[in-house]
This record gives C-alpha cells, sequence and structure tokens, in this order.
C-alpha cells in the first residue's frame, strides 16, 4: 500500500498549506473547517490556508499563476511541506502544481484516501482501501514524470517505438486491480453467508450511520460494551464492527457500527467501501446518529441521506437518534426523550452516548422495533427487507405521554444559528 505523504513514523508531522475556491456556497467555512480537520485526522498540520474567489477555472493550475504564487509564498513563509486543495484536482493540474511549487500537491479525495489507508484494520477494509487507491492512481500516475519518455524496442532493436513507462505502469495497476477486485468478491461473498445465517435465525439487525464524528461509536460502545476506537476526529472508524446486544424483551439483537460519512465524499470512495456499506444495505432499522449540537446539522444530514440513496438504504427503516445533548444543557432542557409522529411511531430520539443519558430509552425503541418485526414477519411470512417504514416502527399499545407524542421540528432544538 501508497506510503503516506502525510504521516512519516518517527519525525515530526508534514506541514500543510490548505487551499480552497470559494465559489459562494454558504458552508464552503465549514467545508474549509472540515478541511483542516481531515488534515489533522491524517498527521498532518495545518499552518496556512490560501483562499481564492470564485472564478474561470485554469486548465493548468486550477488556481491560476498568480494565486498559485501565493501558494508558495506561503509554504515559503511558513516552512510547509505540502498543499492539500478542497476540490478534486485533474492529473495534469496535480502534476503542474507540483512542478510549479516544488512541494507535493494532495487534493480532497488523495486526502481522504490517506487517512482511510491508516484506519483500514481489517481484511476486507484494506483490500477496498487498496482497491480504491489502484484505481485513484491510474488516472494519475503521479510518480511518472521524467520517466515517461518513449523506451527502446525489443530484444536486438533499436530506437523501435517499444512501450512508454506510463504504459507499463498503467497495465501493472489494472493487473493489480483486478485482483483486488477479485479478493474483495470472494470478501463479499463470505459477508453474505454470514448475513444469511443471521437472517435464517430471525435476528434483528440495527446499522449505525451519521456524519463522521457525530458519536457513532461512543454509542456504538455505550450499546454494546464494545472497545471499539472512538475519538474526536473524522473517520475515527473505518471498519464496520457487529455485535450482539441482549434486550430482556426480545433476547439477542445485532448492532453494526459503520464508516461515517462526509460532504462530497467522493463516489468513487462510495464505490469501493459498498462491501463495508452492506451491513446497511440489509439492516432492520437503520439508527441515523446526528451531532445535535453541531450548527450544520442539518446539512450533515442531508449528505447522510444523500449517500444512503446512492447506496440504495433509503428505503430502510430508521430512527434519528439526537446525539451530544450534554453538551448545550440550556438548549436541551427536556434531556433525553422520544420524539413520535401523529401516528405515535418512534421518529428520533434525544441521549447523550458519552454519559449514557437516554440509553434506556433507545434500548426499549430498539426493543419495541424487534417485536413488531418478529410480529409481522409472523403474520405476513415476508422477508424483512420487505417490510416498510409503518409496519417496523408501528405504534406501541399504549399511547404515549402528550409532551412525547407530537412530533417537534428540530430547529427548535438547535442553537438559534442552527
Amino acid at each position: 500500500m501508497r506510503t503516506s505523504l502525510l504521516h512519516k513514523t518517527g519525525i515530526d508531522p508534514v506541514r500543510a498549506v490548505l487551499v480552497g475556491v470559494d465559489s459562494g456556497r454558504e458552508d464552503f467555512p465549514d467545508s474549509m473547517a472540515e478541511l483542516s480537520l481531515l488534515a489533522d485526522s491524517a498527521g498532518s498540520i495545518p499552518v496556512a490556508s490560501v483562499v481564492a474567489r470564485k472564478g474561470r477555472t485554469d486548465p493548468a493550475l486550477f488556481v491560476g499563476s498568480g494565486k498559485a504564487n501565493e501558494i508558495k509564498r506561503a509554504l515559503e513563509d511558513n516552512d510547509a511541506e505540502l498543499v492539500i486543495f478542497n476540490h478534486p484536482l485533474s492529473p495534469s493540474q496535480q502534476r503542474n502544481l507540483e512542478r510549479h511549487l516544488g512541494h507535493h500537491v494532495m487534493d480532497r479525495t488523495g486526502l481522504i484516501l490517506d487517512i482511510f489507508s491508516q484506519r483500514a484494520q481489517s481484511h476486507i477494509g484494506k483490500t477496498q482501501v487498496e482497491l480504491a487507491q489502484v484505481r485513484y492512481r491510474m488516472s494519475r500516475l503521479v510518480r511518472a514524470w521524467s520517466h515517461l519518455e518513449r523506451q527502446k524496442g525489443g530484444i536486438g532493436l533499436r530506437g523501435g517505438p517499444g512501450e512508454t513507462q506510463m504504459e507499463l505502469d498503467r497495465r501493472m495497476l489494472a493487473t493489480k486491480a483486478k485482483r483486488l477486485e477479485l479478493e474483495l468478491e470472494k470478501l463479499q461473498r463470505q459477508q453474505r453467508t454470514q448475513r444469511r445465517s443471521r437472517s435464517r435465525k430471525d435476528v434483528f439487525s440495527v446499522s449505525l450511520v451519521g456524519y463522521t464524528n457525530a458519536g457513532k461509536s461512543t454509542l456504538f460502545n455505550a450499546l454494546t460494551k464494545a472497545d471499539t476506537y472512538a475519538a474526536d476526529q473524522l473517520f475515527a472508524t473505518l471498519d464496520t464492527t457487529s455485535r450482539r446486544v441482549f434486550l430482556p424483551e426480545v433476547g439477542s439483537i445485532v448492532v453494526s457500527d459503520t464508516v461515517g460519512f462526509i460532504r462530497d465524499l467522493p463516489h468513487q470512495l462510495v464505490e469501493a467501501f459498498r462491501a463495508t456499506l452492506d451491513e446497511t444495505i440489509h439492516a432492520d432499522l437503520i439508527l441515523h446518529v446526528i451531532d445535535a449540537c453541531s450548527p450544520v446539522a442539518k446539512e450533515q444530514q442531508a449528505q447522510v441521506e444523500a449517500v444512503l440513496a446512492e447506496i440504495g438504504a433509503d428505503s430502510i427503516p430508521r430512527l434519528e437518534v439526537m446525539n451530544k445533548i450534554d453538551l448545550m444543557p440550556q438548549t436541551f432542557t427536556k434531556g433525553p426523550m422520544v420524539v413520535r409522529d401523529i401516528e405515535g411511531q418512534p421518529s428520533r430520539i434525544y441521549l447523550s452516548a458519552q454519559t449514557g443519558l437516554g440509553l434506556d430509552l433507545l434500548r426499549e425503541t430498539l426493543a419495541q422495533s424487534a417485536v413488531m418485526t418478529d410480529r409481522i414477519r409472523d403474520q405476513h411470512n415476508r422477508p424483512k427487507s420487505q417490510l416498510t417504514t409503518e409496519e417496523l416502527l408501528a405504534p406501541m399499545t399504549e399511547r404515549p405521554d402528550s409532551a412525547e407524542f407530537n412530533p417537534i421540528p428540530l430547529k427548535h432544538y438547535l442553537p438559534h444559528d442552527a
């Protein structure tokens, strides 16, 4: 696997200059802040930011020669070694920028791949990362600069056309990609076998999804008593982890923690991680974990919903989990609670995975959903994939208190500037 440019064992972290183009989007400041967190999560130190205004994209340098010179000065003034763009760069733009600046250049996709390469732990996760990196490099061959001139011909020939080194590199990468695809297919078959075994036993399955750093892994650990790595950083969890949870009302259920989502997640990364996200596609219930204290909670929620639609999981019943209410007690004055729609079905729950507030409410809701799922299976004898949201999250036998019965818009619980 490719050595990370951002994380060098035994020496100081790489100092990086961040570059973004402001196209007028309202979330541009948040996007740049997120880029800084990504760089920090990858092991580098962001030391400066250069912002260009919206204009015609330069086909050679992306930002134009004037702004490229400004980036070069920022590198020199801050003794930085790396430039990270908050946008996808074409292979030629990346090579031209590296020649112009005299330093390594990385775009957002390359940065996320670098983080993935550091975080993957399982065999299938490492295979997915390596395949994504190979596909990314096939279109770039970023090391192929000076040695791309046409080589000599075959045996006994001098001056024949031969093959370029780029063609040889591309063929080697294509062969490696094919091997990784076959290996990944084998691992996916093993996953499907395990999933069919759970399905035959009618085990209720729950998948945690959410924007990265929303607290999924913390909630997973709190529910399952597991020790999955959880930290205040982006993509702290990469591999899907599944654990059994015993609920007195229904017995054991399976809860799975998945990779966090992020804005502008490159399509090829979604494709590469379909095997990891398979647990989400085949879950009985999705717990969408949301950072209730984030001023951009709605935007992050929309990003997750977009990815769920892309992988074909948008029709699976879900329960919104508003996490981290302990960080803003003055806003979430009612504390942990379950919000239900007009039919009495749970649609949202407020809790704190870190402190344990509301976990009992969540367990009760999961048990009710599992019981209702078993009842529907028995009555209709249908596969769980065909159950509707209304059937899975059916009303409780007892009417909830009126304070919890009516759904309360998210805006009433978020800070005024959300």
